[in-house]
């Protein structure tokens, strides 16, 4: 096992730079899942580590060791492709006995780490059949046993479950956590998908255009988010915003045409500055209910009702902005109708109008 240090990593393709001296320290034996929008440069990070991409700029240590300049078969990393990769005229046990192989390890030693893995993915009943003969989730646990078999200091994981279905990706991702508890190895995992990164990660990395926006436990960012972009990107369904202008009088108030809510004086502090201002309101679906006082709270339109057994989303709109109410309520209601929603007041994020960041 090993940490992975990476100081001021930058990445340009002619004049288009991609990586934007990226900082960042993996620990030993760590689960990290690098997370963001397709072109936010978190696969070429991840090539990067493995050697296969060149740094513009920058070092990377696995271990203590500096490898800028180590080949990737030299790097003591394994890395598990979205394709999978696999040899489809040899069989399961010689793709994953491929690699050890190449490196003339004793037959009897092989063969013992082939078993070990295949007992670990529960894949040994397959091990004499050739890769078109199996399932997707039965092919990316091979890819990932090829990798086992390696006993590498470092897994990196390139979205592995792109290619398989719904069902079956929810099964993959429990797998593979369990498969980081026995082995205590350290794991760097990309993903768009930020599900898979929330359920998946000891630690999430959130990427957008070559920076870092946010590193953190996937908690800590669901309830602090650094900044509008970062709340907006964790959480299904994504975290609502609403701009409204903060009113002093007796109590703060946060008010446009369609919304009326007093704030409790310990929210105070971080928008008082932005009297008479415009801030914008984040508020995750769940921290909405329906309410029925109509002096206070967000006027809204119900556009769509979907009722998922024991709550319902509703889709509403207010002026121009659109929100998503997660609520414990069954009740039938008709598209057009005019409802109250009241939000948790501990449970609202600010962020300012022009830079994202967030207030509170």
């Amino acid at each position: 096992m090993a940490n992975v240090t990476l100081k001021n990593i930058r990445k340009s393709y002619g004049k288009t730079q991609v990586l934007h001296g990226i900082d960042l320290d993996i620990n030993d034996g760590e689960f990290l899942v690098l997370v963001g929008p397709s072109g936010c440069g978190k696969s070429t990070l991840l090539r990067i580590i493995a050697g296969l991409e060149e740094t513009s700029g920058g070092e990377v240590y696995i271990g203590d060791n500096l490898v800028n300049d180590v080949e990737p078969k030299n790097r003591d990393i394994a890395m598990v492709f979205q394709n999978y990769a696999l040899y489809p005229h040899m069989t399961v046990f010689e793709n994953m006995a491929f690699g050890l192989k190449l490196k003339k390890m004793a037959k009897v030693d092989i063969e013992k780490r082939v078993n070990e893995a295949a007992e670990i993915l529960d894949i040994r009943e397959y091990l004499e059949r050739r890769p078109k003969e199996l399932s997707g989730g039965q092919r990316q646990r091979v890819a990932v046993g090829r990798s086992i078999v390696r006993k590498p200091a470092v897994f990196l994981f390139d979205e592995p479950l792109s290619n398989l279905d719904a069902k079956l990706r929810v099964q993959m991702r429990t797998e593979l956590k369990i498969l980081h508890e026995k082995l205590k190895t350290t794991m760097v995992y990309v993903t768009h998908d930020q599900v898979e990164a929330m359920t998946m990660g000891e630690r999430i990395v959130v990427m957008k255009e070559g920076h870092i926006f946010q590193a953190d436990q996937p908690l800590n960012i669901y309830n602090n988010p650094a900044n509008e972009f970062v709340a907006s990107f964790i959480g299904s369904p994504a975290m609502n915003f609403i701009d409204a202008t903060v009113k002093i009088e007796n109590t703060i108030h946060l008010r446009n045409d369609f919304m009326d809510v007093s704030l409790p004086s310990e929210l105070n502090a971080a928008i008082t500055p932005y009297e008479d201002k415009q801030i914008r309101v984040g508020i995750r679906p769940e921290h909405l209910s329906i309410s029925h006082n109509t002096d206070t709270g967000i006027k809204v339109c119900l556009e769509i009702s979907e009722l998922m057994g024991n709550e319902s989303y509703l889709y509403t709109s207010a002026g121009d902005f659109q929100l998503v109410a997660r609520v414990q309520d069954s009740e039938k209601r008709s598209s057009g109708d005019q409802i109250i929603l009241s939000p948790l007041l501990d449970h609202l994020h600010f962020f300012d109008l022009n830079t994202g960041v967030r207030l509170q």
